[in-house]
């Protein structure tokens, strides 16, 4: 019964490490949430005590954790978009990738390491959020409708005098594309200023 034990605490410490992870993936409103790096997480450390222990001595553990690697990766390519020429998800697909790792960790015992490279994704991923959000820049699409060629030019003033840099726009059927690089710290105060000159019409930003 005292391996059991063990092995349930295995379980444990694999999932909650795991759910760490995702519950800062979910906090920020990622693609891949608290429930899927708990379950990635308990799933490897799973595969790996089955490794260990279900053979009847006759086992390679290191076979099983080589095609929990490969397996993650699927589920990790699932959760990446390519949308308006931008790639997005990669750091939750690299996180659903090291939650595999800690999950094998954890299922061999490997409590302390698992804890660290917890520890670690998450100091990562935090201090990332931070930096990107002061200090980080930021590209984006401006569509505005319907638009007149003197609201274009209100708009755009107004873009300019919030210091937002404009790449390129286009104007068709009355419906204005435009296309601008920020600091993501201005997003808001950007937004604000275009809103007040584009009353009555239509802002989608993407």
């Amino acid at each position: 019964m005292e391996i059991e034990w063990n092995l349930l605490l295995r379980l444990l410490v694999a999932g909650l490490l795991g759910g760490l992870v995702g519950f800062e993936r979910e906090f920020r409103a990622k693609e891949a949430g608290l429930r899927t790096h708990f379950l990635v997480a308990l799933g490897s450390a799973l595969f790996m005590l089955i490794s260990q222990f279900a053979f009847n001595g006759h086992f390679d553990a290191a076979r099983v954790a080589a095609q929990v690697v490969t397996g993650i990766g699927f589920i990790g390519a699932g959760v990446i978009i390519f949308q308006k020429n931008a790639v997005r998800g990669v750091t939750t697909a690299s996180g659903i990738w090291v939650v595999g790792a800690i999950g094998l960790a954890s299922g061999a015992g490997m409590y302390f390491i698992a804890s660290m490279a917890t520890l670690l994704a998450l100091v990562c991923l935090e201090t990332m959020h931070f930096l990107t959000r002061h200090y980080g820049e930021k590209s984006a699409e401006l569509t505005i409708s319907p638009v007149t060629s003197e609201k274009l030019l209100e708009i755009m003033k107004a873009i300019k005098a919030a210091g937002i840099d404009i790449h390129s726009f286009s104007v068709t059927d009355s419906v204005a594309r435009i296309n601008i690089h920020m600091r993501q710290s201005k997003l808001e105060e950007a937004m604000t200023s275009i809103l007040e000159v584009a009353k009555g019409l239509t802002v989608e930003i993407s």
